[in-house]
Formats: structure tokens, sequence, C-alpha cells
């Protein structure tokens, strides 16, 4: 069944767009799952209290990334693979492709082993669909920090840093086109649904 992933930068709206496309498949019918790296599975989840501890100022950034790619490794083998063997749509809060964004541009770990290790992690698990969400880190930081009323460790980052992620998943749009789709993430939510969703009933014929 169906492998869906949404991406972008902190504000971009892609939590909320993932909850509307769950509703509306569940409307029409179909069985989906929700879930989120990192996160996901219980291991998942104590990992991702590690990675998003603002207190966590001094982790390394090869340290961050093994720490995604142990929670990315879990969550391929205890929850998606299950999930899609037992055909349901599986909506996914970020994956690989937040990988490349965040610690190989982002934090400028090396290319070649990001792509080995992300491999292994992955175990050949692509997404049918990935959905970016653009709008400028600027935008997307007022966003995150008014939502959240705290600054998180991605929050806090310096505004270059958000900007180079931005144009690596510009950049990763660009060289797959036939998976991934950008959507303007500048409009109110509903208006952002709609193109969500015409990217998903034309990608699955729904």
């Amino acid at each position: 069944m169906p492998f869906i992933t949404f991406e972008g930068v902190e504000g971009a709206g892609k939590s909320t767009q993932l909850a509307l496309s769950g509703e509306r498949l569940r409307a029409s019918g179909r069985d989906v799952l929700e879930t989120r790296e990192p996160g996901g599975t219980r291991i998942g989840e104590k990992i991702r209290e590690i990675l998003l501890d603002v207190s966590h100022t001094h982790l390394d950034p090869v340290s961050e990334w093994l720490l995604y790619e142990a929670d990315r490794r879990q969550h391929v083998e205890e929850t998606l693979r299950a999930a899609l063997r037992s055909e349901r749509f599986v909506l996914c809060d970020r994956y690989s492709d937040t990988t490349e964004a965040y610690q190989q541009v982002g934090r400028g770990v090396d290319a070649e082993l990001v792509a080995r290790v992300d491999a292994l992690a992955r175990g050949g698990l692509v997404p049918d669909l990935t959905l970016i969400y653009d709008v400028a880190p600027e935008e997307g930081l007022k966003r995150a920090r008014a939502r959240d009323r705290y600054v998180g460790r991605f929050e806090g980052t310096e505004l270059d840093f958000h900007r180079r992620v931005r144009d690596a998943y510009l950049a990763i749009a660009r060289r797959e086109p036939g998976r991934v789709r950008v959507v303007a993430a500048q409009e109110d939510p509903a208006r952002v649904f709609g193109e969500t969703w015409r990217h998903i009933s034309e990608r699955f014929g729904l």
C-alpha cells in the first residue's frame, strides 16, 4: 500500500497536512497509519526525547545523525514494513529526506557516509510519494516559535542553517521529480490541503 512522507522546514505545516490527509483517507474508507520520525516506536520516542531536548545544545552533529538513523532502522523494521504489508496507507512525518536536508547539508555531515548508512537504515524502503512543504525559513521559524512557545534545538539554530535546509529540500525535488512534489505552504492550511490532496489523489487514483 502507499507510503507517503511529509517534509519541510520548521513551521512549514507538514504535520497539519498529514493529519488532514489522514482524515480524508479514512473518510473514504482507507485504513491509515499516521507515524513520525523521530518516534513511531517505543524506542524511537525515547530517541526523540534526546534529539529534541533543548538542553542538549552540545550534541555532536555525527552523534545526532546516528541517533536519527537508529530511530529510522527501528521504525522501518518494527512499524513501517508491518503496516505496508497489512495494506494500510502509511503517512510519515519526516523520513530520509530530512536526514539529507538537516544532517548532511545543514550540519555538514559527509554525504557519502550519510547515503551509505541511511541506505542500511531504510533497507530499501522508499516512499511512493513525498510532499515537501516550502516556505521561507523566516516565516517558518516565526510560525514554529509562536506555535511551540519555546525555542527548541532546531528552532534556535541560526537562520543560515534553515536556509541551507530549504535549499537542500528543493534540490531533492529537482533530482527526484517522479517521487517528490513541492507544495507552496505560504497559504492558509485549507488551501494548502487542496494542493496536498490533489497530489495524493493523482498519484494513487483516488
